[in-house]
């Protein structure tokens, strides 16, 4: 397939994911969906490398950090995201994971010491105004909502957005740890999720949440699409960009997948955005654009910002 295919395929996958979430919501509790979802996709990548006759094996020191990415990308993320979009939009969300593009030079900065130029801390200045015009009308009325006795469902929904960017983010720096180990991505990828999935499954068991197999078929549709389509083709495509055109150009993605997706919530979910949600949206969107354009960005490829983007 061409680049330009992948890069669509990849962008109209990802862009109706957060809206596919929605269709899982409700009939079990998120993390059992989410622990689903992940073992059904590792399942899906380990028939790849058994047809492919490649050994399942890897070394201990390997599976220490695909352990590290499944939690963090694969556990962490996708329970936050699972969980926030029970309390606001599935558009919202991702938007929210647009800033994954700062998140990730900040936790490269932090933890392996790579320079963040100033370009990228004001493009992060510029999407935090633009994320507070998005949610300005909707964060005012829950906190007076809040204030007058309500339950502030909208803001836990927008702090657990938060968390799950900057997990997928934390995520994103290990997997240049990982391919330090093993080259073959499709066997780190099972083994990723597989451990994302068997940490998932452990914390629903401890919180009491029942592994039953809904049965509507709505639910299991929504499950199919995000398992092979959302978590294996849409990856595979967008590694091979990586691998075609370099990171710079592959993380564009990022930028059109928040876009579609408000386009759905908009179509399916009776998202009415105003004005002021609108001009926060384009800061949004055009910062990120700005961010992956400018020379600053060469300074964390190395710390995985080709992973950067990670969406549900």
């Amino acid at each position: 397939m061409s680049s330009p295919v992948l890069f669509i395929v990849a962008s109209l996958i990802w862009g109706s994911t957060f809206w596919a979430i929605t269709l899982q919501l409700g009939h079990v509790a998120p993390a059992v969906s989410v622990a689903y979802r992940f073992f059904l996709a590792a399942a899906a990548l380990f028939a790849i490398c058994l047809v492919r006759r490649d050994s399942l094996r890897l070394p201990w020191r390997t599976h220490r950090w695909m352990a590290l990415q499944g939690g963090l990308t694969f556990g962490i993320s996708y329970i936050c995201t699972y969980e926030s979009e029970q309390h606001i939009v599935s558009g919202l969300v991702a938007v929210m994971f647009a800033l994954m593009v700062f998140w990730t030079p900040i936790w490269s900065r932090i933890f392996f010491g790579t320079e963040v130029k100033g370009r990228t801390w004001a493009c992060g200045a510029v999407a935090t105004v633009g994320v507070g015009l998005l949610f300005w009308h909707s964060i005012s009325d829950a906190w007076q909502e809040l204030k007058t006795g309500g339950d502030g469902h909208f803001l836990a929904g927008v702090v657990l957005a938060l968390a799950a960017t900057l997990a997928s983010s934390a995520g994103s720096i290990v997997v240049n740890k990982v391919k330090e180990q093993s080259s073959n991505l499709p066997l780190t990828m099972a083994w990723s999720m597989l451990w994302g999935a068997s940490m998932v499954a452990v914390w629903s068991l401890a919180n009491g949440d029942a592994f039953i197999l809904p049965d509507s078929a709505t639910y299991w549709a929504g499950l199919v699409y995000l398992s092979i389509f959302g978590s294996v083709i849409a990856f595979f495509a967008y590694f091979t960009l990586i691998g075609r055109l370099g990171a710079n150009k592959a993380v564009y993605i990022g930028v059109v997948t928040p876009v579609l997706s408000v386009l759905l919530s908009v179509q399916l979910e009776d998202y009415r955005p105003g004005l002021l949600e609108f001009l926060g949206m384009v800061l949004c969107l055009a910062s990120v654009a700005w961010a992956v354009r400018a020379p600053a960005a060469k300074s964390v490829q190395s710390a995985n910002l080709n992973n950067a983007i990670e969406s549900p």
